[in-house]
């Protein structure tokens, strides 16, 4: 269990000026810890790259820091808010491998952060009514598949899955670009506390931090990176759905669209995707559960004990991890049964020959037998 000391030093972490994910997963693996890099002299923090004497500077006068840390878990305390440091065993596994995700998510609710099956559903924020029809019909369709729906909160396609999972008690998350202190935007306060039952809201930001539009790109790395699959539903041309599903296929995701007509321009970014294939053409949510092979488990047991029986103690291994998540990608396969990606190519080629799994699109894996 973590101490206090530590959960002030890792939101403390956090707040360094200038210092983003990505150089401070370099500073801890330079000091090897967050303690070791609070404790660290300025000299020495002065040659690890990239940082120079200002962050030095920053780092080694880190009253200010702790203290804004203890203002934050005060709010956390007081409102029920908690969070996950990206080291921690609960920091979701289909982020951790995004190059540049948040150190730490403040999470408020009660939300899986590793769920079976996740999809994003983005769009426009004034979705016509073939847009809001697409997104009922599709939230309809993934109600029997344990699925969580994970959108940003905004108006338009957004709140519309959000509500609509409410309505089909599917498991929805939104993740924000402010702090908790402000739910944004305002008429969706009342959707997010309902959202907190089985779901709930997340955010990188601190407590204080409001809507700023500099945040709303950062958001949507995340919308991306929680994702299995991410649906665009209806986009323009331009906008923070194309920047998400831009994002997304950088993260090796699925990215699925909507089509529309040439002439209507919401439908336009969807169609762009389509046509320069990052995207999946779907017309309904038949349509992705094709896709992402996600029909019910049909398999007979006996068939499954046959074939366990024939493999070898390495095969069992990887096909236990497959079987049990009943679906797998390629990175999460490496970190969590430590094979180096060699032995794991050649194990997963050795059961795809032998009928027991099949590779799906975004270098995932699910078992046939």
């Amino acid at each position: 269990m973590k101490t206090k000391q530590m959960i002030l030093e890792e939101i403390a972490f956090t707040m360094i000026p200038r210092v983003g994910p990505v150089m401070g997963r370099q500073l801890i693996t330079y000091c090897g810890s967050i303690e070791a890099v609070f404790t660290e002299s300025k000299r020495i923090l002065k040659t690890i790259p990239g940082i120079g004497e200002e962050i030095a500077s920053q780092i080694s006068n880190a009253s200010s820091l702790m203290d804004a840390a203890a203002y934050e878990l005060s709010h956390m305390t007081t409102e029920n808010i908690h969070y996950v440091f990206y080291y921690d065993t609960d920091y979701p596994t289909r982020l951790f491998h995004v190059p540049d995700a948040p150190l730490l998510l403040y999470t408020k609710g009660r939300m899986n952060l590793q769920p079976q099956r996740s999809v994003a559903i983005i769009g426009t924020r004034k979705p016509t009514a073939y847009g809001k029809a697409i997104t009922e019909e599709l939230i309809e369709t993934l109600k029997p598949y344990d699925v969580t729906v994970v959108s940003g909160l905004a108006y338009g396609i957004d709140i519309t899955a959000h509500r609509l999972c409410l309505q089909h008690e599917i498991p929805t998350i939104g993740v924000m670009g402010s702090g908790m202190g402000t739910i944004y935007p305002d008429h969706h306060v009342e959707t997010a506390h309902q959202m907190m039952t089985n779901g709930g809201i997340i955010t990188e930001f601190a407590y204080d931090t409001g809507p700023d539009a500099v945040n709303f790109p950062m958001r949507n790395r995340i919308v991306a990176g929680l994702s299995d699959v991410l649906v665009v539903i209806e986009s323009a041309i331009k906008g923070g759905s194309m920047i998400t599903a831009n994002l997304a296929n950088d993260y090796n995701k699925d990215v699925m669209a909507v089509p529309g007509r040439k002439t209507d321009k919401n439908s336009a970014g969807c169609n762009h995707l389509i046509k320069r294939q990052q995207a999946h053409l779907i017309e309904s949510g038949e349509d992705l559960i094709e896709l992402m092979s996600w029909h019910r488990n049909t398999r007979q047991q006996t068939f499954q004990t046959d074939l366990f029986a024939e493999m070898s103690p390495d095969e069992q291994k990887i096909y236990r991890l497959i079987i049990d998540n009943e679906e797998k990608d390629i990175d999460t396969l490496a970190f969590h049964s430590k094979s180096t990606p060699g032995e794991l190519a050649a194990i997963l080629l050795t059961l795809e020959f032998k009928g027991a799994i099949k590779s799906i699109p975004g270098k995932k894996f699910v078992a046939i037998g």
